[in-house]
Order: C-alpha cells, then sequence, then structure tokens
C-alpha cells in the first residue's frame, strides 16, 4: 500500500506574526508617515503577546526602514519628507561634496493608455489609464537628470501638471503628502548610454556626451508597484554611490 506524506506544517515565529499585523495597520493607512504608533506595551496588549515580542517585531521593521525609532520619543513611520530621508533612493551626489538641492521643473503631464511594457511593470493590464510624467531637476543652476515617470490614472487620479509645479520637494514626499503613498523599496537597472538629440537639449550637454541611465520600480507596502522611472544622469561633475554590506 502507497502512503503519500502528509505535507510539512509552516510555522511563522510569533514575533513574524506580529511583524505581518503591523505591517497590515501601515498597508491600511492607519498609521500614516511621520506618525507615531502605538507604544510596544499598547501593541503587545492589542495582539495579548509579550512586549519582548513586539519589539523584536519593531527592531525588524526598523531595519528595513519602516519605522523609524526616536529615543524618547517612541517610534514612528518612516517618512520620505524628513531632511534625512528625502533623498534615501537617489544614489547621485556632487564631486564637490555639497549638500544634494535639486531643483523640478516639469515639463508634462499626460494621461495616456498604458504600453505593455510599462503596465507589465506596475501589474496593470495593458490600455489601462496611466499619467506620463516628464522632469528636469538642477543643480546648481545646472540641469542633471531628465526623467520619464509613469504612474496609474486610478491610483493618481487628480495629478496634474499646475499641482506638481505647486510643489517644490521630492516626489516620494508629495505621494505621502497628497496621496498617502509611501514608497518602501525600489529596484533600478544602470547602464552608460549617449546623448540623442532630445537628450542632449533637456540636459544642456553636446550629442554623444556619456550619460547614466537608470531604470527604476518603486514599491509601496506589500511589495506593490507604484512607479515606473526612467532616468537619465549627466555625471559630469556627479557621481552614482553605492553602499554594499
Amino acid at each position: 500500500m502507497l502512503i503519500t506524506p502528509l505535507p510539512a506544517a509552516s510555522f511563522s515565529p510569533l514575533y513574524q506574526q506580529i511583524k505581518a499585523m503591523i505591517l497590515a495597520s501601515l498597508q491600511s493607512s492607519e498609521w500614516l508617515p511621520g506618525s507615531l504608533i502605538p507604544s510596544e506595551m499598547e501593541l503587545a496588549a492589542r495582539y495579548l503577546v509579550s512586549q519582548g515580542t513586539v519589539r523584536k517585531a519593531i527592531d525588524e521593521l526598523a531595519a528595513e526602514n519602516l519605522l523609524v525609532r526616536r529615543q524618547g520619543k517612541g517610534t514612528f513611520v518612516a517618512t520620505h519628507q524628513e531632511d534625512g530621508w528625502q533623498y534615501r533612493f537617489l544614489r547621485l551626489e556632487p564631486d564637490s561634496g555639497e549638500k544634494f538641492q535639486l531643483v523640478n521643473q516639469f515639463l508634462g503631464c499626460e494621461k495616456i493608455k498604458a504600453p505593455a511594457s510599462i503596465a507589465r511593470l506596475l501589474k496593470l493590464k495593458a490600455g489601462e489609464p496611466i499619467i506620463c510624467i516628464d522632469r528636469i531637476q538642477s543643480f546648481n543652476g545646472k540641469p542633471i537628470v531628465f526623467e520619464e515617470i509613469w504612474l496609474s490614472a486610478v491610483r493618481f487620479k487628480d495629478l496634474s501638471l499646475d499641482k506638481l509645479n505647486s510643489w517644490s520637494g521630492p516626489m516620494y514626499a508629495f505621494y505621502e503628502s497628497e496621496y498617502s503613498i509611501h514608497m518602501v523599496r525600489a529596484e533600478e537597472k544602470i547602464k552608460a548610454i549617449v546623448a540623442d538629440q532630445a537628450l542632449a537639449a533637456h540636459l544642456g550637454v553636446e550629442i554623444g556626451s556619456a550619460l547614466l541611465s537608470v531604470e527604476r520600480v518603486a514599491f509601496t507596502y506589500g511589495n506593490k508597484p507604484v512607479e515606473i522611472r526612467f532616468a537619465r544622469y549627466d555625471t559630469s561633475q556627479q557621481h552614482y554611490v553605492n553602499k554594499l554590506n
């Protein structure tokens, strides 16, 4: 008689279960970016577990940059609106060592049908409405970044060029402030390219100049893709930084 073995039981440590519950609250916007979450004691009472179990769950979320501990103040939801986090996903730094302060110039904000390649990356159906944004970013009066940014028109319903131009800070802080969407991670592909006529005009460089191409998919909670970004960097006076652990 052939006996089929039973499938192995899956087991998740208790602190991982609490971590998942806290993440669910973040995903549902129970606690918004920048806000104080309940204390470890309050969460322990809420989930009927020990304070140590809650602390371990929060430690992992803090290590993943989803929560931020502040001595004597409590634990807060991470936000891109804080000075130290505004350019957390930007790896470009000036050769001069100056503090980076980029100035936005939005050239266009158009609603179109999603191309198949973009729809696939954003997990949309081909042809769904999508917003395409063209932006130049300048440093010390010199254009150094040209970007195409793609967003779901359903998620960003009332987005317009006027609304973008009224915002002076980073895009991810804008998403938080206007749409309560917090970007938690990104995946990038990087390669060297040369400037064509359009890029040369946008960035004020010679045709054929070396540029850095960075293609990014940015995600919110639950590993949900929100933004596709095609950036072209003039790195003649900047460099791309990556810190490896």
